[in-house]
């Protein structure tokens, strides 16, 4: 909050800061008022004692000010953006249908903004998906345990957490015959918990581990967790395939002016699962166009966000369209394609610019890495074994 220790006689300068402060102009609003004060006979004399740590006796220069002028400009448009982007996100739900596809813990939620009816949230994937996930994360939880002292299991601070850990499977086990899954499912659940139980047991009684230990307890596991993974995405899959489906029938003709929109992070990117399922009923045309793909820092992403984010890229392709003929050039951070260029300018023999190739702006390109020939190695849990 700016507090004004003058009482100005013009209104004319006080409305002039207030409309500055209002666009970010706030350095310069004070020095308006300042000045304006100044020139009315106030000076630091005039002021009480109790001011003296409020009020500032330097002087900006003339530089400062026109810096501060400069860089508020910028300031002052990310406020007029804000209030715009406003705007758009209304018209947006007034005129077109937009699904929001977020990953969560259990599978996923799916929410279709459609005009004139509202938000519609689909029901959540079935129970086994989150089931033969948690099992299978077991496992890994009980690598967590020992990960850390595999240099010195004599350290004992592994051995309260692992006793712990090794009560809720013992008592997951004792509860497993009344979980509603098919006799096969739990059978594999049984066993890898009492995997996980005989590992740590053993680690328990001997005070000992070691990384050829915890590697032959991982292989134990393995085509165990490969059966619940295939589990859990089939079910995930099917369910989201399901309200797809039924969404694209409701919406008819405006199925072909729907919009979508998925987040990631690093690991979920590569063959991003929503993404995949939407892609499939949207066409490899709306990659890119009307089916998105953002990149976030956290595995579930708000859905207001979500909301902002793919309202201001469909807003930015009208500046992109208008300011540079194209509309999806705003898609991409424009300075990118200048540094792009220095880099290339700065490159030597002995330090080539290392760049990926240039694609087109309106490229219907999956959003991660596609190209066989770019690397070495297994693609997929089956090429494993291969």
């Amino acid at each position: 909050m700016i507090y004004i220790a003058y009482r100005l006689n013009t209104g004319e300068v006080e409305v002039l800061a207030a409309r500055l402060i209002k666009h970010g102009q706030i350095f310069s609003a004070a020095v308006a008022l300042g000045s304006a004060a100044v020139g009315g006979g106030a000076v630091a004399a005039d002021l009480p004692d109790y001011l003296e740590i409020v009020v500032d006796e330097s002087r900006a220069s003339d530089a400062e000010v026109a810096m501060q002028n400069t860089l508020a400009l910028d300031a002052g448009m990310q406020v007029i953006y804000a209030e715009a982007l406003a705007k758009y996100k209304q018209h947006l739900h007034e005129r077109v249908p937009l699904i929001l596809a977020m990953f969560s813990d259990g599978g996923g939620r799916f929410v279709l903004y459609q005009p004139g009816r509202g938000r519609i949230e689909a029901p959540p994937v079935p129970e086994i998906y989150p089931l033969a996930k948690s099992v299978s994360h077991s496992t890994m939880a009980v690598y967590q345990l020992v990960a850390p002292y595999l240099l010195d299991p004599s350290d004992g601070s592994w051995r309260q957490p692992m006793l712990s850990y090794r009560g809720q499977i013992q008592a997951t086990l004792g509860t497993l015959d009344d979980l509603d899954v098919d006799d096969e499912v739990r059978a594999r659940f049984r066993t890898i918990l009492e995997k996980d139980i005989a590992f740590m047991d053993e680690c328990l009684q001997t005070g000992q581990f070691s990384l050829e230990s915890v590697t032959a307890f991982a292989r134990e596991v393995e085509p165990l967790i490969h059966e619940n993974v295939w589990l859990a995405a089939s079910a995930q899959v099917k369910h989201w395939q399901s309200v797809l489906t039924e969404w694209k029938a409701m919406l008819g003709d405006q199925w072909q002016h729907t919009y979508a929109v998925s987040n990631t992070i690093y690991v979920t990117r590569r063959n991003n699962i929503l993404f995949s399922v939407l892609a499939q009923f949207m066409g490899a045309d709306a990659i890119n166009h009307r089916l998105l793909l953002v990149e976030t820092t956290s595995f579930e992403s708000p859905e207001a966000d979500l909301l902002d984010v793919v309202t201001r890229i469909i807003a930015d392709r009208a500046i992109g369209e208008i300011f540079f003929r194209a509309p999806q050039v705003m898609d991409a951070e424009l300075l990118g394609e200048a540094a792009r260029e220095a880099i290339e300018a700065d490159a030597t023999t002995d330090r080539p610019a290392v760049l990926p190739s240039v694609a087109p702006y309106n490229t219907v390109q999956w959003p991660w890495q596609t190209e066989t020939d770019s690397g070495s190695g297994p693609g997929n849990l089956k090429q494993l074994g291969d």
